[in-house]
């Protein structure tokens, strides 16, 4: 088999990027930001690109420079049961938890309820699960086939349909920006970087991550080198979509509030939009645009984690796993759209910065050697921290703790005090690897006798 890969493959990994990225919370959220955001629109939408294309994109490229196969082995660098832990807890949340039955419910949402009668039972609801849900088990029992299927018949229908949208959204604005509100008058950048974690893009980004790079494996790609090339070239192709969409739904939604008001939540304002433009038929392209969105995701999170979960539990088959996972996300999605948001905030306010400086601390690997040491006291500041601000977004608020970090943190008001801390932690780490050195060399003797 020949190493190059042709560049018509590279288009289609790129688009099936893409695809698996832009799902639910990606539809959702950015016109929630414009909204809030108002004439701070670009600063927002700057921070949001941050967190919602450049770290997920630098996470698949991370696992890639790793050399490693699996996002496990990445995180055993760590320690092993780090390796374990994390990459279940990354795992469930992205998956079962959190991630996929938000696919199914914000396809239900959009697509479906708008058209129902106001109150209307929760069997409507629980019907379309069960109908999504089923589609979602049917395409990941073939995982194989997941390149093809997503990358070459999925994401042309999804972006048919997104495109259109804003497309007139641009020619035709709908109104002027108004004034930010809520948290966005003051450092929207920073405001809209935190908005980025709950597309949770960069937790799927080491999971998506394995998919892409399996695929070039295949295609004949073999050394690390080429390898990244690939994979750069894609991610590449996936943030230049990626980044005009949001930036255009961000635009959508700031330019909306002169005419329709501030909405409750993304969905709402996608719907208002696209009846304002389309009438009775936006409704419908909406939908469609949704319920596209939203099962290219949940097919790429269900093959993921049921390919995880058979490793983890090798006895248990894979088929078994993708069922069991596609039932369980089809119940929990029934729980509502609102309280999922709400459960998943202060989880990943306390996972992400993990991830973020798992991916940064894989690129400078080589530079500190690949201690241990380096990536524990890294990581271990940055729980500390990380862990106090997901309490605070879980709404437990320990004042003489915020106080405290307030006071010794820069930018722990907005979210993102464990920086100095992972940085801190890194160079402790560090020295400790070095007096661990020095001290097996000083004594000598001290380690035979260990051993």
């Amino acid at each position: 088999m020949s190493n190059k890969v042709p560049f018509s493959f590279i288009v289609v990994i790129g688009l099936m990027l893409f695809a698996l990225f832009f799902g639910a919370g990606n539809l959702i959220f950015p016109p929630m930001l414009g909204q809030s955001a108002g004439m701070n629109i670009w600063s927002a939408n700057a921070g949001f690109l941050v967190t919602g294309v450049g770290l997920p994109l630098l996470g698949v490229l991370a696992l890639g420079f790793s050399g490693k196969d699996d996002l496990q082995s990445l995180a055993s660098r760590v320690h092993p049961v780090f390796g374990i832990v994390f990459t279940t807890v990354l795992y469930l949340a992205i998956g079962p938890l959190f991630a996929m039955p938000r696919t199914g419910n914000v396809s239900f949402e959009i697509g479906v309820k708008p058209f129902l009668a106001e109150n209307s039972s929760p069997v409507p609801l629980l019907i379309f699960t069960i109908i999504f849900f089923s589609i979602t088990c049917f395409f990941s029992l073939n995982p194989a086939k997941i390149v093809e299927i997503v990358g070459k018949i999925l994401t042309p229908i999804k972006l048919t349909f997104i495109g259109i949208l804003v497309v007139v959204a641009f020619i035709h604005p709908i109104g002027d920006f108004q004034a930010p509100v809520k948290n966005y008058t003051v450092q929207p950048f920073f405001n809209g970087f935190k908005e980025g974690y709950l597309t949770m893009d960069t937790l799927a980004s080491f999971v998506f991550g394995i998919i892409i790079i399996n695929a070039i494996k295949d295609k004949g790609a073999k050394t690390k080198k080429q390898i990244l090339i690939v994979c750069g070239k894609a991610a590449g192709i996936a943030a230049i979509i990626l980044a005009t969409i949001y930036t255009a739904l961000s635009y959508m939604g700031a330019s909306s509030v002169e005419k329709l008001g501030l909405l409750d939540n993304g969905g709402t304002i996608l719907a208002k939009v696209s009846e304002y433009y389309f009438g009775s038929y936006g409704g419908i392209l909406l939908g469609l645009m949704i319920t596209i969105a939203c099962l290219t995701t949940s097919v790429g999170l269900v093959t993921s984690c049921s390919a995880f979960f058979h490793k983890l539990f090798p006895k248990v088959p894979y088929k078994t796993i993708a069922i069991s996972l596609s039932i369980f996300s089809a119940i929990v999605a029934n729980i509502g759209l609102t309280e999922l948001i709400a459960i998943s905030v202060p989880v990943l306010t306390a996972i992400y910065p993990l991830a973020i400086v798992l991916i940064f601390l894989t690129f400078l690997h080589s530079l500190f050697k690949g201690k241990a040491e380096v990536y524990q006291g890294s990581l271990l500041l940055t729980f500390i921290i990380s862990f106090f601000d997901g309490l605070n977004g879980a709404g437990i608020q320990l004042s003489s703790i915020n106080h405290f970090f307030n006071a010794i943190l820069p930018m722990y008001d907005v979210g993102l005090g464990w920086v100095i801390p992972a940085i801190v932690g890194g160079f402790i780490g560090y020295g400790i690897s070095i007096l661990r050195v020095k001290f097996r060399l000083n004594h000598p003797t001290r380690l035979i006798k260990q051993k």
